[in-house]
């Protein structure tokens, strides 16, 4: 009876965000709408190899849908931080529904070309640049309790992977028995439930800050800020370096399921299943912890697993063993992102927030379009494992230079715990384990 009690306490302890009604919404209806999001991602990248059998083309249609977040997310995070998050959502769930409606019509018709797809992407990638900052920073207005804060990002992220799981599968099935797309279609549905979702909380007014300064002038400052503090500087950078080779395994994995694996589009599913039952379990572990200590430390073994996991795929031929290894790549990067999100909401300024998010942004799906488009160059120039291969190499060597750097990281969280132990402001955790014997079991 005891164990029981401890494991459903375990359990609880995992799902304690979920006591937060706005948050419990947020979470049903995107979980709802982000498997429409993989459904639409598979169809896509399959739609366009089998039309073209091209990876360069691979490539080059997420670098359109992509570029947009890069070149718009810093300036949209000056947004986030000035209006009202959860309307700004509204407003752009809506807009992506409409974008898939178009994608789904032009495809059923049989009408659909390259050239239309990437201007489609192009547009989600546009209403993606404005919506991410909100929807990161947004995540903090839901909890009331800010030391769950950890605990509501591992579930955004375990909530994105449990609907990879089923999305990718679905839409393998859903091609192969009325084409892709009756996928976009599902996707342009599934964003009801989250547009629903957000028109129903009720959360606590926010004042956005007035403007007091022309928006570049605001950017610019978000811009110094980050840089300046070592720790989210070097986060940064890394998710970066992690986004732009990482984005291999993504973009070229319709070639390994049709070309390598030697099977069809229900074999990308089950590629996009492995990857996803991964960060699932990546998800629960970071949900499970129960502070920050040491975070910065999981951050680099992550990226190292996530770099390991490439270097073997590349070398694998066989189904199974391809499988295994796209838990490992899908558990690290992962873990990766959701703790670097962590840490960054943890430690920054809350007027800086959005901006900050942005930049994260940038870094995490705004480098993708850079990578998309190396993964495909390189994999038409030397072959999709060649191009794995390099990019895994590239991640561990990005995580060695993490390591090298945290000793000065760790005096720079040090600096700003004391710069915050004020009565009105309680200092945050240690971010990075420290020679004590108070390291989280």
């Amino acid at each position: 009876m005891g164990a029981l009690g401890s494991a459903l306490a375990g359990t609880a302890s995992i799902f304690r965000s979920l006591r937060y009604r706005n948050y419990r919404l947020f979470f049903a209806g995107q979980t709802i709408s982000l498997i429409g999001t993989w459904m639409q991602m598979l169809a896509i990248g399959w739609l366009v190899y089998s039309k073209t059998d091209s990876p360069l083309l691979l490539g080059l249609v997420p670098f359109c849908g992509q570029l947009p977040t890069f070149v718009m997310t810093p300036f949209t995070g000056v947004w986030a931080d000035r209006f009202d998050r959860r309307r700004t959502m509204v407003v752009t769930q809506s807009l992506a529904m409409l974008q898939a409606l178009v994608l789904a019509l032009l495809t059923i018709k049989g009408s659909i070309t390259i050239p239309q797809i990437m201007l489609l992407s192009a547009a989600g990638g546009l209403i993606n640049a404005l919506d991410i900052p909100s929807r990161q920073a947004f995540v903090v207005e839901m909890i009331e309790d800010k030391a769950d804060l950890g605990n509501a990002i591992a579930l955004n992220s375990s909530m994105v992977n449990g609907a990879r799981l089923i999305g990718p599968a679905l839409a393998g099935k859903l091609v192969k028995m009325f084409g892709e797309g009756y996928c976009f279609l599902g996707n342009a549905i599934s964003y009801i439930a989250v547009i629903a979702a957000l028109l129903a909380m009720t959360p606590t007014p926010r004042k956005p800050k007035p403007a007091r300064k022309h928006a570049i002038h605001e950017f610019r400052d978000g811009l110094s800020y980050a840089w300046h503090v070592l720790p989210i500087r070097a986060v940064l950078l890394l998710l970066a370096m992690v986004s732009l080779m990482g984005s291999a395994i993504m973009v070229l994995a319709p070639v390994f399921a049709r070309d390598i694996l030697h099977g069809d589009v229900s074999t990308l599913g089950y590629l996009m299943t492995a990857a996803g039952i991964g960060a699932l379990v990546g998800a629960a572990y970071l949900a499970a912890r129960r502070n920050i200590l040491g975070l910065a430390e999981v951050i680099a073994a992550a990226t190292a697993v996530f770099g390991a996991g490439l270097i073997a795929f590349s070398f694998s031929r066989t189904l199974w063993i391809s499988l295994i290894l796209m838990v490992f790549t899908g558990f690290g990067m992962m873990v990766q992102i959701a703790a670097s999100n962590t840490l960054l909401q943890t430690i920054v300024d809350d007027d800086k927030r959005g901006r900050v998010m942005a930049l994260w942004a940038m870094c995490f799906m705004g480098m993708g379009p850079f990578g998309s488009l190396l993964a495909g160059s390189l994999a038409h120039w030397l072959g999709a494992p060649i191009a794995v291969l390099i990019s895994g190499i590239c991640c561990i060597g990005a995580a060695v230079l993490f390591i090298r750097q945290l000793p000065a990281f760790r005096r720079e969280m040090q600096l700003l715990s004391q710069q915050q132990q004020t009565p009105q402001t309680p200092a945050f955790p240690a971010i990075v384990s420290t020679p004590t014997p108070a390291e989280d079991p």
